[in-house]
């Protein structure tokens, strides 16, 4: 983000944007604007590099850098600073300075109703003793991620995922074309979605991501207080069990077992706080369990699955390569996985009626599992299967079938039909209909 900084405020040009040179406009876009029109200010959270502050300033008439030189000590001093410019002023990384939060809720009580005049951005979560309030209902909050394939150009987003849900298109697919090359998609899963990394190769977007985790480990877990050993550890940790509800005890063991050559004793308390932390920096997504209805007790009984915010992270927390990983199809299929995931929730974040859990898996006690269930605040639903290439479709196919019979055949249950069943794939060049009515949809054909 090459900006030049004459003074603490950046300000744009009279009635102009601070839009940045080359900005490539986000699905979140849409949810900014419209949080602007109903809240104070609006916080834009998510994992570092992802595109936070320019998607900011996208919004934004004026911008204070938090984290520059001198100024958190200034603004620590007086956090009034920080709020002072064109409106909407956008406080970039303000979770530097915590103080800022309560300064801007209590600026936000002051203006007398007026909407959109500050726009927050953070790449961490303060301690809960560091803010004394949750701005509920003054400051709105949006999560944001890498790059899905349609924002880097890399699907078509010839299907829409809001469009599968729509009573009008419900039943009907237009088929519709796919690159069906391995090579692209290894590529992209490597790279992610990083957009400072869009141009480069895999191998070159890896060290950003290398670089990403580096600054993990030796600033920001110790900055909380954390060991960076242990840190480092419970994400290979996460990277060896991706997308599984692993237990903490499980990953006690793994950073505790004999294969490491300096044994570190944890308890799970203290397992439990190091993921709490991760995930207050935004490196992972727990997916929660789901089960109809909407008060099921399964849906907190269930153990989350851990997801890396970008399939790159695990590809880099794991050491691997596009290389590898081609010898590697079990692994591959997991990356590709979590590059779904990492897809779905960017999609499904923006889908009209989204809930504030949009994307859950199901699991039950016959064995019975899929991988990702989309559901709507009334009460609509779908469930996607992914698959890394055509050869194990049918099975997907299979157990969407079998999801759909189990909830919906007993009329007593009363659990409504889902809106559509996908199986999601990688390698694959057509999206189509089955004579089951379940849609394949090659990932580089879908977006919002």
């Amino acid at each position: 983000m090459n900006t030049t900084r004459t003074t603490m405020h950046e300000r744009a040009s009279k009635n102009k944007e601070i839009v940045p040179d080359g900005y490539l406009p986000r699905i979140v876009d849409a949810q900014i604007n419209k949080y602007l029109s109903l809240f104070g200010a609006v916080e834009i959270a998510g994992t570092k590099w992802c595109g936070k502050t320019w998607a900011a300033r996208a919004h934004g008439a004026s911008i204070t850098y938090v984290d520059r030189g001198n100024n958190p000590q200034v603004i620590a001093s007086d956090s009034q600073i920080a709020l002072q410019g064109d409106r909407p002023h956008v406080i970039d990384e303000w979770q530097r300075v915590p103080s800022v939060w309560d300064t801007v809720r209590h600026a936000v009580d002051d203006a007398g109703g007026k909407k959109g005049l500050w726009i927050l951005t953070g790449s961490s979560t303060p301690h809960k003793d560091e803010v004394f309030h949750s701005g509920a209902g003054r400051i709105g909050r949006i999560r944001m991620y890498p790059m899905s394939l349609s924002e880097s150009g890399e699907s078509s987003a010839k299907i829409s995922l809001a469009s599968l849900f729509e009573e009008k298109t419900k039943g009907k697919l237009e088929p519709c074309q796919a690159s069906p090359s391995l090579t692209d998609l290894l590529e992209v899963a490597c790279r992610g979605g990083w957009p400072e990394a869009l141009n480069l190769s895999s191998s070159e977007a890896q060290i950003i991501v290398h670089s990403y985790l580096q600054s993990i480990f030796e600033q920001s877990i110790p900055a909380r207080g954390k060991s960076s050993d242990i840190a480092e550890r419970i994400v290979s940790s996460i990277a060896r069990n991706l997308c599984q509800s692993t237990t903490i005890k499980t990953i006690n063991a793994d950073i505790s077992g004999k294969e490491n050559s300096q044994k570190i004793a944890a308890t799970e308390k203290t397992i439990a706080s190091y993921l709490n932390e991760l995930a207050a920096l935004f490196l992972y997504d727990g997916i929660k369990g789901w089960a109809p209805p909407a008060r099921s007790p399964k849906r907190v009984q269930l153990k989350e699955k851990r997801y890396f915010a970008d399939p790159s992270i695990a590809v880099a927390a794991l050491g691997l390569s596009p290389e590898s990983l081609l010898n590697d199809w079990q692994t591959f299929g997991l990356v590709f996985e979590n590059l779904c995931i990492r897809d779905l929730l960017v999609y499904a974040r923006a889908l009209p009626k989204a809930s504030g859990t949009p994307v859950r898996y199901y699991r039950d006690d016959s064995g019975l599992e899929v991988d990702a269930i989309i559901e709507r605040t009334d009460g609509s639903w779908a469930a996607i299967e992914i698959k890394l290439s055509e050869e194990k479709v049918q099975e997907g196919i299979d157990s969407l079938l079998r999801l759909k019979s189990k909830l919906t055949s007993n009329p007593l249950a009363k659990v409504r039909e889902p809106s559509f069943l996908a199986v999601l794939v990688g390698v694959s060049e057509y999206a189509r209909q089955t004579k089951e009515g379940v849609y394949v949809i090659p990932i580089r054909t879908l977006g919002a």
